[in-house]
């Protein structure tokens, strides 16, 4: 598919400051990882899967068609820069799956002599409903 370790040559990391309560060390410390992945600029995916990330994941991406992933989750900024990853990796994988093709399949015999025998039974009772003919 894709060689993962040679994707994550071409991440680039910004550490920013973390939103939110948390008293004097949020405001000095800078935790939240921001990740950022240009799909038209990569040189280890090819033209088709390409193709496919800007198609999969175009609600996720700037105009530019570069992918942003933050990570606030820990106070620690290399577990962040870790999850961050994982989730980038999992997006990437998600994406680039080709779904299998479906396969028609015939409707059983049984199948349309069983729907066509209920069919006409229903008629029947409805018919039996009707008031009789006397003429």
């Amino acid at each position: 598919m894709f060689d993962e370790e040679a994707i994550l040559q071409e991440l680039t990391f910004k550490a920013v400051r973390s939103s939110g309560s948390g008293g004097q060390h949020v405001n000095k410390v800078s935790s939240k990882v921001e990740l950022s992945f240009n799909i038209s600029e990569s040189l280890i995916l090819n033209v088709e899967q390409k193709e496919r990330l800007l198609d999969k994941l175009q609600n996720r991406l700037t105009k530019e068609g570069v992918l942003i992933l933050q990570c606030d989750e820990s106070r620690s900024q290399h577990k962040n820069k870790d999850l961050v990853i994982k989730r980038f990796l999992g997006l990437i994988k998600e994406a680039l799956k080709v779904p299998k093709k479906r396969k028609p399949t015939k409707v059983p015999k049984a199948v349309v002599k069983k729907r066509l025998n209920s069919k006409r039974k229903l008629s029947e009772k409805k018919a039996n409903r009707k008031k009789p003919n006397l003429d």
